[in-house]
């Protein structure tokens, strides 16, 4: 799944291409990734155009000029796909890295094709999802400010994601730090290679009670999280074989990983073999001789 960097790189290289774009065609291949009705979805899109994208967490906001949002998540294996006469540009998960068309699902649509939108300029936004477990939603105002704060914590290197919010936060918590990290509620926008990259950085174990953490320990972990989100973003995100970024690059944060897929490979701190076992439902990668 794309984590903040991923879809911040999303975010950034999309909206150099369909801001104040008119969409001339939408296109509803699977009713169950619209969380509205299909005659909702399309009058509110079509002939209107997006005047700016924003994201919370791993959540995209695109802003429709009338004055609604359109909200796109790309959940596990969602992707969006712009194609133009001059670029092809893919964001998400991706199916193989050995081309564009193939990293795609094939010519476009395909099978994988969920939504399509049309723009004037010739361009076209697909989302794509082998799961369908992805979704587009049209909100108005009111409704975005609840589904952010009914949803969404403070993400870090935003300004109310600070030292005492993750105090507070994992003081009173007799649940597992790895398993507090990934709950979107508690700080949006981890996933399990940042929150993994984050607990070997800051020595933590992934299986330590979070109201165990000491203080000192927290304020490592505090500023070892903005530290590594803001050195993904600069590079662009993660890559492995199932993500493409949103310019049809690789991101290259892959090569500075520490701890994330390199299980049974020496740790870069101690030498000792790293582990991967099941916390929190998810694979997680750590040392058992330097994460106390």
């Amino acid at each position: 799944m794309p984590e903040l960097p991923e879809v911040e790189t999303i975010r950034r290289d999309l909206a150099t291409k369909i801001l104040n774009q008119p969409i001339i065609a939408v296109n509803i291949l699977n009713n169950k990734t619209v969380r509205n009705s299909a005659a909702f979805f399309e009058t509110s899109l079509l002939h209107h155009s997006f005047a700016d994208i924003d994201r919370r967490g791993k959540l995209l906001i695109l802003k429709i000029k009338l004055g609604d949002y359109l909200l796109i998540h790309l959940k596990m294996t969602g992707q969006l796909i712009y194609v133009d006469r001059r670029h092809k540009l893919a964001g998400g998960h991706s199916l193989a890295d050995s081309s564009f068309e193939e990293a795609v699902g094939g010519p476009l649509p395909n099978k994988y094709t969920r939504v399509a939108l049309k723009f004037k300029n010739g361009g076209t936004l697909f989302f794509n999802d082998l799961r369908k477990f992805g979704y587009l939603q049209i909100v108005n105002a009111s409704e975005l400010a609840k589904i952010i704060k009914n949803n969404y914590g403070p993400e870090p290197l935003a300004a109310e994601f600070t030292l005492e919010s993750l105090e507070k936060l994992l003081k009173n918590r007799k649940t597992k730090i790895k398993a507090l990290l990934l709950n979107q509620k508690a700080v949006a926008g981890l996933g399990n290679i940042y929150v993994d990259e984050s607990l070997w950085a800051a020595r933590l174990s992934p299986e330590r009670l979070a109201n165990k953490v000491k203080a000192e320990e927290v304020k490592r972990l505090y500023q070892v999280i903005n530290r590594i989100i803001k050195r993904a973003i600069d590079y662009r995100g993660t890559t492995f074989s199932d993500y493409v970024d949103s310019a049809g690059r690789s991101g290259n944060f892959s090569d500075l990983l520490k701890v994330y897929g390199r299980q049974k490979q020496p740790c870069l701190n101690c030498y000792q073999p790293l582990l991967k076992k099941k916390i929190a439902g998810r694979g997680t990668h750590y040392c058992p001789h330097c994460q106390k």
